[in-house]
């Protein structure tokens, strides 16, 4: 039986890990953590409950298909709620709008900020779908992806307007800047920076409107338990709290890996781990060619972020939704500060993301768990934040209670964490501490991504959010599939790309 070792327990680690062992090959997860999930770990203080990544599942089909590879339906194992509206976006002038799949409601909402901007509403989001339809629907986002690929796609990425970036899209049919805002600030959900990240992107906002924005009770670790389970289930061995010191490479082909001064052999070997980590900490150099550490050097790293978990004594159901985006009144200078000049502005921009708001399970009666999510320079920029976290939260803290009205914040502050970009470098192995990885721009996209079947050695894999397609939890649950087609024809065993029928 041919046996496959995935370094890393994350989305990507755990879906690859369920379609291998479903197929019969035993597969083998290791992780440095105490915990399954990579950024999706779980925080729990004093009665409250955080996600400390991940906070939003959007294309629950994906999941659908790793628990039908299973014969099980998802509902039965991983219910999941709805949320309506997706989110709330708050503006800097105190104007506000409720994003929704509602295409009459969206209308309305955008008639009170843009009259002639309401009206585009739906020819952008056909726009959309045409992105949806290439990645989502003929699969190129969940197959691995060539220069063959690329050359098929090349004529309809043209035709679509896929190489410009996504605000530049957004501003061929809005006019309004907070419109501007709404339909193009997406990448930086997966790291990019939406001045510069390609117009594909804006497939997101179609897959929102189609698949819908979902809770799952418990949190997002309860995906990753079930998951987790699932792999179990299914006959996979996860080691936690084992971190993986090498890449064992013979004759350029991957035999295994080194974890705790054990070798662990394989037959393929597959990493979840950040790619910098992965091809400059894990592989010796004399076996890396094309990822040479020059080559390296020159790779774009996504921004990092800092988020502060904070338990509070009370509650702010009229100011919050389950999620909630606060804007600075600049855009595009402050999207330049972080990604470009990489320095600290002095205002921001932060999400919230407010699970008590559906479930109290995550926080006492008549409390409140939320996490602050400010998206900072990745430590390229030199910042200390060893020095600069305390006062930066802080200035977190005053914005929420001054900007958004959640009056008493600080008095009934019971519970603060801080996760920092040196927690994302030290913690999780990010290289610069980019908490989304390898940044999605155009000459870093598809087949300039680093790929999914290793360009160095054979048999090494990638999974995860610096392969293709990219970043967030649907493009890392596409990849695995993508990822799994590449190692399943290494290993001369048929690809069938169809999910296992349910009874």
């Amino acid at each position: 039986m041919k046996q496959v070792i995935i370094i890393g327990a994350g989305f990507g680690g755990l879906a690859l890990g369920i379609r291998l062992q479903s197929r019969g090959i035993r597969t083998l997860i290791l992780d440095k953590q105490p915990q399954p999930g990579g950024h999706a770990g779980q925080l729990r203080l004093r009665g409250y409950t955080f996600d400390m990544g991940p906070s939003l599942i959007t294309a629950p089909e994906l999941l659908d298909e790793l628990f039908a590879l299973a014969g099980v339906r998802r509902e039965e194992r991983l219910p999941l709620r709805a949320l309506d509206p997706y989110y709330r976006i708050m503006f800097h002038d105190g104007s506000r709008l409720d994003y929704t799949g509602d295409t009459e409601r969206m209308r309305e909402q955008l008639a009170r900020l843009s009259p002639e901007d309401a009206r585009n509403y739906e020819p952008f989001m056909e726009h959309a779908r045409a992105f949806y339809e290439a990645v989502i629907l003929d699969g190129l986002g969940a197959r691995p992806f060539g220069w063959r690929e690329l050359f098929e796609f090349l004529p309809r990425a043209l035709r679509l307007g896929a190489l410009g970036s996504a605000y530049s899209l957004a501003a061929r049919y809005f006019r309004d800047e907070r419109v501007r805002f709404t339909f193009s600030f997406h990448p930086l959900f997966i790291g990019g920076n939406p001045f510069r990240a390609p117009a594909v992107y804006q497939m997101i906002p179609y897959l929102e409107k189609v698949g819908g924005v979902w809770y799952a009770p418990g949190g997002m670790h309860a995906v990753v338990q079930a998951l987790a389970r699932l792999f179990a289930e299914l006959g996979g061995q996860l080691l936690l709290g084992l971190e993986v010191e090498e890449i064992l490479v013979r004759h350029r082909r991957a035999v295994g890996v080194r974890a705790g001064g054990e070798v662990f052999a394989a037959d393929a070997v597959v990493s979840n781990a950040d790619f910098l980590h992965t091809y400059g900490q894990l592989i010796a150099p004399e076996h890396r060619r094309h990822w040479s550490s020059k080559r390296l050097r020159r790779v774009r790293y996504s921004m990092s972020a800092v988020l502060l978990y904070l338990g509070v004594r009370r509650q702010y159901p009229e100011q919050l939704l389950h999620h909630t985006i606060a804007l600075s009144p600049r855009y595009r200078g402050l999207v330049e500060d972080i990604f470009e000049r990489k320095v600290l502005p002095e205002d921001f921009s932060l999400y919230l993301h407010t699970p008590s708001r559906t479930d109290p399970s995550m926080a006492p009666e008549g409390s409140e768990s939320l996490y602050a999510l400010v998206p900072v320079p990745n430590l390229q920029s030199g910042i200390d934040w060893d020095r600069e976290a305390p006062r930066f939260a802080e200035r977190v803290l005053a914005f929420l209670e001054e900007r958004l009205g959640l009056e008493g914040l600080r008095t009934h502050l019971e519970v603060m964490e801080l996760f920092t970009p040196l927690d994302f470098l030290r913690r999780r192995n990010c290289t610069y501490g980019a908490a989304w990885g390898v940044e999605p721009v155009l000459w870093q996209t598809a087949v300039l991504r680093p790929r999914n079947r290793s360009e160095d050695i054979e048999r090494l894999y990638l999974v995860g959010a610096s392969t293709h397609p990219g970043a967030g939890v649907p493009g890392v649950l596409l990849g695995a599939k993508a990822t799994e087609q590449a190692l399943l024809q290494d290993l001369g065993i048929a690809v069938h790309t169809e999910p296992l029928p349910v009874s």
